[in-house]
């Protein structure tokens, strides 16, 4: 089995020019946690997931603190929210490198990849490079488990 045998095929991409809103504004309305970003040939060029947008908001001391067990309650902060000047710039500014895999790829492959990044979404692509998908862990893991049933 390989990828594409377990991938949304239904896949939502925005371009690197889409203001960093109305990523946020997508990913509420389609209930996703991860949007590639492509070119204009459907390219993958870089990714916006749930993680870098919600980091917009997280106060600064998170990344000064080692356990965040000790915090009950960030108080004030949990009101606030990123200033427009923020939500409107592109999300080329806070896009990360994207990691994909082709449509062929083996399934333990693809899932030892998104361990060893620490990803739970990862984009497909087919053999030109294009945007073809989106293979979750619980996809890859499922069409994987999927076969024990055979096991004799």
């Amino acid at each position: 089995m390989n990828v594409k045998s377990c991938m949304k095929q239904h896949v939502v991409s925005i371009p690197a020019s889409t203001p960093i809103r109305d990523a946020a504004a997508i990913i509420v309305k389609k209930h996703i946690g991860l949007l590639p970003v492509v070119d204009k040939n459907d390219l993958p060029v870089g990714i916006i997931g749930l993680r870098d947008l919600l980091k917009l908001e997280m106060p600064d001391f998170i990344n000064f603190v080692a356990d965040v067990d000790f915090v009950h309650d960030f108080g004030a902060v949990e009101d606030t929210r990123p200033p427009a000047r923020t939500l409107d710039r592109s999300v080329k500014s806070i896009m990360q490198p994207i990691i994909t895999v082709e449509e062929d790829c083996g399934l333990l492959r693809a899932y030892a990849l998104m361990l060893q990044q620490n990803l739970h979404d990862m984009p497909v692509v087919s053999k030109e490079g294009k945007l073809i998908g989106i293979a979750s862990r619980v996809d890859i893991g499922s069409a994987i488990l999927s076969t024990w049933a055979k096991v004799e």
